[in-house]
C-alpha cells in the first residue's frame, strides 16, 4: 500500500524521555519523523431517511384543492432509495451472491434491514429499467455494424427444464437472450439474421443458416481436439501435432501482421500456410482411412472437418486485421451464466428470472468492458439515467 497525502486523522507519538539518560524531552523540537498509515472501514452509519411531504393548497378564487407533485421515484409511503437498490443489485447481480446471503450482507454492511423478498425483487426491477431504457436496441444496432461478432450459447436450468442463453458480443459489447437451441431462437436476439460481417463461433451447426455472414471456427476448440487426439495415440497421430503447430504459426503470423497495421498476409506466406494445411489434413485422413479403431474413427472425423471447413478454420489468416483466431471473447463473456447457476442452487426458478438475468448481465458486462464499475452502472440505472455504450469501441 502507498501512503496518502491527506489522511482523515493524524496522531503524533513523540518520545517522552531520552532512552539514553532518561532526560525529559517534552519541550524539545522534533528532529525527524516517520509516517505510518492504517486504512480501515467504519461501521455502517444509520441509514439516511428523507421525508417527502406532498402539501395541498386551496385556491381562494374557485376553491379547488391542488396537491404538490412528488419526484417520480417517490411512490410508496415508505421505500428504499436508489443507492440501496444499487448496492443490493451489485451483490445479487454483479457478484452472484445468493439472495439470502446478500440480504444478510446488506443489513450488516449498509445498516438497513431488508427482506429476502425485497432482495429477490431487485433483479426484476433492474431488468425492467434496462428494458425501458432502449439499452438492448442500442447494443443491437452497434453489434450489427461490427466487422466481427463472437457468438455462443450455453444451457441453463430454469423452471425444471433446460433452456439456453444465447450471446452475441465484441470486446466492448454484450447482448444475451434466452430460448431453446434452434436457429429461430438464435435469430431472436436480432443481431445475427442478415448480419454481413464475420461470425466467430464453435462448430455447432445451429449457426449454419446465417448465410449472409462469413463464419470463423474457434481455433482454441480445434487445438484442444488435436491435442486430445495426439495424446491418446502419439506416434500414430503425429499429423495432429503438426497441424496444431501450423495453426499456432499461422495465428502468430496474423498477429504480427495486425500489429504492423497490415490488412493481409503476403501472398507467399498465405499460399505456404494453406498448402501445408491441406497436406496435413489429407495425410491425417489417409493414415487412418483403413484402420478400424475408435481413435482412427475420431481422427478421420477431425481430418474431414479440416478439409471440409477450410474457409471457416483459416478465416483468421484471410482477415489478419481482426483478432478472430479464437472465440475466447464469447467464452469469457458467457461464463457468469455458470457462476450464477452454481451460486443459486443449480437453476433459476422461473423462465422469466432467467430472461431478466440475461438482460441485466448484458448491461453489466457491456459497462464493465468500457471500464465502468458494476456498482457505478447500477447507480446510474436506479437514479434514472442508465449508462449507454457511446459507440462500437472507444475513440482512438
Amino acid at each position: 500500500m502507498r501512503l496518502v497525502d491527506d489522511p482523515d486523522e493524524r496522531l503524533f507519538f513523540p518520545p517522552a524521555v531520552c532512552r539514553g539518560c532518561g532526560e525529559g524531552l517534552g519541550g524539545e523540537p522534533v528532529s525527524a519523523q516517520r509516517r505510518h498509515q492504517v486504512t480501515d472501514v467504519q461501521p455502517a452509519p444509520a441509514p439516511k431517511v428523507t421525508e417527502y411531504v406532498a402539501q395541498a393548497k386551496e385556491c381562494p378564487c374557485c376553491g379547488t384543492v391542488t396537491e404538490g407533485e412528488l419526484p417520480a421515484r417517490v411512490r410508496a409511503r415508505a421505500s428504499f432509495g436508489a443507492e440501496a437498490h444499487a448496492q443490493a443489485a451489485n451483490l445479487v447481480l454483479g457478484h452472484h451472491v445468493p439472495v439470502y446471503r446478500a440480504t444478510l450482507l446488506l443489513c450488516e454492511l449498509a445498516g438497513i434491514a431488508v427482506s429476502t423478498g425485497w432482495m429477490a425483487s431487485v433483479r426484476r426491477k433492474a431488468a425492467a429499467l434496462i428494458e425501458g431504457s432502449g439499452f438492448a436496441d442500442r447494443v443491437r444496432e452497434l453489434l450489427r455494424t461490427a466487422p466481427a461478432v463472437h457468438a455462443d450459447e450455453t444451457p441453463a436450468r430454469a423452471a425444471g427444464g433446460t433452456r439456453y442463453l444465447h450471446l452475441a458480443c465484441t470486446a466492448y459489447l454484450t447482448l444475451m437472450h434466452t430460448g431453446d437451441r434452434s436457429g429461430p431462437a438464435i435469430d431472436a436476439g436480432g443481431v445475427l439474421p442478415g448480419y454481413t460481417g464475420i461470425i466467430v463461433r464453435d462448430g455447432y451447426g445451429g449457426y449454419s443458416h446465417l448465410t449472409d455472414a462469413l463464419h470463423a471456427w474457434c481455433g482454441a476448440h480445434l487445438l484442444r481436439d488435436l491435442k486430445d487426439l495426439y495424446d491418446f495415440e502419439a506416434g500414430r497421430q503425429d499429423w495432429a501435432q503438426d497441424m496444431a503447430a501450423l495453426l499456432i504459426e499461422a495465428r502468430d503470423a496474423a498477429r504480427d501482421a495486425r500489429q504492423a497495421g497490415e490488412t493481409a498476409l503476403g501472398p507467399g506466406m498465405l499460399d505456404s500456410l494453406t498448402g501445408r494445411y491441406r497436406a496435413l489434413a489429407s495425410g491425417g485422413l489417409a493414415v487412418n482411412l483403413y484402420r478400424r479403431t475408435v481413435t482412427a474413427k475420431d481422427a478421420r472425423r477431425i481430418a474431414r472437418r479440416f478439409l471440409a471447413f477450410e474457409d471457416m478454420i483459416l478465416r483468421f489468416i484471410t482477415r489478419p486485421d481482426l483478432d478472430i483466431f479464437t472465440n475466447n471473447e464469447a467464452e469469457r463473456t458467457i461464463r457468469p451464466v455458470k457462476v450464477q447457476q452454481r451460486s443459486s442452487g443449480g437453476c433459476w426458478r422461473t423462465i422469466e428470472g432467467l430472461a431478466d438475468f440475461a438482460v441485466v448481465q448484458s448491461y453489466l458486462s457491456t459497462a464493465a468492458k468500457w471500464g465502468i464499475s458494476k456498482l457505478g452502472a447500477l447507480r446510474d440505472l436506479f437514479n434514472g439515467h442508465p449508462w449507454m455504450p457511446p459507440g462500437l469501441r472507444p475513440a482512438g
